[in-house]
């Protein structure tokens, strides 16, 4: 499993003309989903961004966690994160788990956030969406559950 992280001050996701999600100060997570992929994964990744210290202290230095400032998540689903452009031009998602297995574990990982009392909005899995968001800092990390990085 694989998440790119972005701080932000706002984000949103909208699909045709409705907002499906929105959220204020937080993180906008966009969530890989590799075919091996198990519940282990997902358990090991949502406490590494429940505790992810990356929101400024009163001293201004990243020392807060989203539960210490109320923070909320927008989560999209991002099979593209599983690109590979080893070969030509056009990327293969091979890796990539199949949709209704990524569906079950994209379900597994919100409600994994929200027993750890994070607020969660999302888009819709597998629609055409339309993210929008102010990149707090900026600031963006990557994680991957099979490197533990």
């Amino acid at each position: 499993m694989r998440v790119i992280i972005q701080r932000v001050s706002e984000a949103k996701v909208t699909i045709g003309s409705n907002i499906s999600g929105k959220v204020g100060l937080g993180f906008m997570i966009l969530l890989g989903i590799e075919h091996d992929d198990t519940i282990d994964d997902i358990f090991w990744l949502v406490k590494k961004i429940v505790g992810l210290r990356v929101f400024n202290d009163e001293a201004l230095k990243m020392n807060k966690s989203i539960k210490d400032v109320k923070g909320e998540v927008l989560l999209i689903s991002q099979f593209t994160l599983y690109a590979s452009t080893k070969k030509g031009n056009r990327p293969s998602f091979i890796k990539a788990a199949k949709p209704a297995q990524a569906k079950l574990l994209y379900e597994q990982f919100i409600e994994a956030l929200e027993q750890k009392s994070i607020i969660v909005q999302t888009g819709e899995f597998g629609a055409d969406m339309k993210v929008s968001l102010i990149n707090d800092g900026p600031v963006t990390i990557i994680i991957d559950s099979k490197i533990k990085e």
